[in-house]
């Protein structure tokens, strides 16, 4: 018998692990309060839910470390999981390794692009790709599609949007404004 399974047999297994499978899905509603169209698990924040006796705990990490909105999000967990009777249960907080916009789930870059958001092209550079600093003067941004059209004929109005973590562009090609969920 495997050490997994006899730790699953100490603490109870079809309770625990059916606590954890429905903490899963009950994270799936909670919403995120910056980009209130995708669930913090689709946003990628939740990396963990395990059971520490009794308890069940949520390991999030945050998308920034200056984040505003840890606290609301924390609540609104412990909340979601109260009321499904969940608990008792805790929330630990990871910041390593850092949030990346590469754990934005396809269900939450489409929901994203649905409600008029453009998502984040990929962040990381490929395994292997060797780290190369570039002048500022020589960056170049990639295209930001428009979610409404899909036109590549885009402008920033302003490196900042509604929250630090998004940028504001118009459509040239369709004149609507937009907001871009920048790449980390």
């Amino acid at each position: 018998m495997s050490v997994a399974a006899i730790r699953r047999r100490e603490v109870g297994a079809p309770d625990v692990a059916a606590r954890v499978e429905r903490a899963w899905a009950v994270l799936a509603d909670v919403l995120d309060p910056e980009l209130p169209v995708v669930s913090i698990r689709d946003l990628g924040i939740v990396r963990d839910v395990h059971a520490d006796g009794d308890r069940l705990v949520v390991v999030l990490t945050p998308t920034y470390s200056g984040c505003p909105a840890t606290e609301w999000i924390e609540r609104s967990v412990r909340d979601a999981l109260d009321a499904e009777g969940l608990a008792p249960s805790g929330v630990e907080w990871q910041r390593a390794p850092a949030w990346t916009t590469d754990w934005i789930s396809a269900e939450g870059r489409r929901l994203l692009r649905e409600h008029g958001i453009a998502p984040p092209g990929p962040a990381a550079a490929p395994t292997g790709a060797p780290l190369r600093f570039v002048p500022a003067a020589a960056r170049r941004a990639p295209a930001v599609q428009c979610p409404r059209c899909a036109s590549l004929d885009t402008a920033c109005l302003s490196t900042f949007g509604s929250t630090a973590c998004k940028a504001l562009y118009r459509c040239n090609a369709c004149g609507e404004p937009f907001e871009f969920v920048k790449p980390i």
